[in-house]
């Protein structure tokens, strides 16, 4: 799978470096995977480092599997979200989407 991952956490008593998230990304994407475990596995991973539940993760991905075998898809891509703590919140979940969608 060939695509995006959207990571955001709110700080409550340390702030992490971008590279620190870029690389835990990376660690989970280099294995064989499916979309919704890697989403999950980014998701606790950073809690985990955090140490607090408020982070969400959004995949959104190509299935290069999809694309050139069976169907011969190539207009379609698949979107994961893992949200949690203050993230399942219907208004801070929003303000969130609008930061990633509103880029494009």
């Amino acid at each position: 799978m060939i695509g995006k991952v959207h990571v955001a956490y709110i700080p409550d008593k340390q702030v992490i470096g971008l590279s620190k998230i870029n690389r835990l990304v990376q660690y989970y994407a280099k294995r064989p995977q499916v979309q919704e475990r890697l989403t999950i596995q980014i998701s606790e991973a950073l809690k985990e480092v955090l140490q607090h539940d408020d982070v969400v993760v959004v995949i959104e991905a190509d299935h290069l599997c999809a694309a050139s075998r069976g169907i011969k898809d190539t207009n379609s891509a698949t979107q994961t979200a893992h949200y949690s703590g203050q993230f399942e919140n219907k208004a801070v979940k929003q303000e969130f989407l609008v930061h990633i969608y509103n880029k494009r």
